[in-house]
């Protein structure tokens, strides 16, 4: 049975809540038969806070085992480096979770602010907020870049904002059980973040023949006018639906980047900057003179049926 500890430090609460939804496995199933043992979580632990006192207590001096760690929202380090903006028993909260992942068998980032500091990292950072191991892209946050844990690994970040439910579940599950878990340039599963969100989105024929949208809830591409980052963004949402039902492309909206180390974008969300008529940040492995020539292409020979139905209401 692995222990797990869920620690919030500068966060919304939305992690927890997308945990709620998962359904392979579901949370309920992850704690019933997938040999996780919650010792606690702040929304859906019951008893007095002086539990958790006693928990912390508890895993500093040996007494607790802990083999997960779960840190839920940024690290505030205001103001001056001492963290006392979050505090926690005198000291900044930032010391509890530094103390705390020297004592776990292996540390899990909860959404993208506890892996690169997110929404509260963005400009102008009022609170100095940083990610477990990663500051945006660039290693090193509250731990240092070759930080490892008790089992070896670095931070693994299981980015979103929130995090995918099922994402959640099924990394905590595969730490659980002891297997190998692949992780990609920014420590995030590999098996979760290879693929970008355009891969299954239902808007993929419009982008081929770049029939463009400008404003949301229209049926065609987002990316040329609407500033979707879906073709530069690794993630499931379009390959394992929100709920099994949706997802933010499908819905008509952009998708924001939220899995990457630089969301927040410092701009317009709902805008894409161009060069001339091409966006500036292009799909992922793309060239931009072969983009340019393809694209010009592309739309002289949209098929009437792709036009028509980007007029239909």
């Amino acid at each position: 049975m692995a222990t797990l500890f869920w620690l919030q430090t500068g966060a919304c609460g939305g992690d927890s809540l997308a945990i709620l939804s998962a359904e392979s496995p579901s949370l309920e199933q992850l704690l019933q038969d997938g040999g996780v043992e919650l010792l606690w979580h702040p929304s859906l632990s019951h008893g007095h806070a002086r539990r958790f006192d006693h928990l912390v207590d508890a895993i500093l001096a040996g007494e607790q085992t802990l083999d997960i760690l779960c840190v839920e929202g940024s690290i505030i380090t205001a103001p001056r480096g001492t963290g006392l903006c979050d505090p926690y028993r005198g000291r900044g909260k930032m010391d509890l979770v530094r103390d705390l992942a020297e004592r776990a068998g292996v540390v899990v980032a909860m959404g993208t602010c506890a892996a690169f500091g997110g929404v509260h990292a963005a400009p102008p950072n009022p609170s100095d907020c940083i990610g477990l191991q990663f500051d945006h892209a660039q290693p090193g946050g509250l731990l240092a870049p070759d930080w490892r844990s008790r089992r070896g690994l670095p931070v693994i970040n299981v980015a979103g904002c929130p995090a995918h439910p099922n994402t959640m579940t099924q990394t905590l599950a595969v730490l659980a059980l002891g297997l190998p878990l692949p992780l990609d340039g920014l420590n995030r599963p590999a098996s979760h973040f290879s693929t970008v969100v355009h891969q299954g989105c239902t808007r993929n024929e419009y982008h081929e023949y770049d029939v463009e949208d400008t404003q949301p809830g229209d049926r065609a591409c987002l990316f040329f006018n609407l500033g979707c980052q879906g073709p530069m963004t690794q993630a499931v949402c379009n390959a394992d639906l929100w709920n099994g039902t949706s997802s933010k492309t499908r819905a008509g909206v952009p998708c924001f980047g939220c899995t990457s180390p630089t969301f927040p974008r410092d701009g317009d969300l709902f805008r894409t900057e161009k060069m001339g008529e091409v966006p500036i940040r292009l799909p992922l492995g793309v060239e931009r003179p072969r983009y340019m020539a393809y694209k010009n292409l592309a739309r002289a020979a949209a098929p009437q049926r792709v036009r028509d139905k980007k007029m239909k209401p």
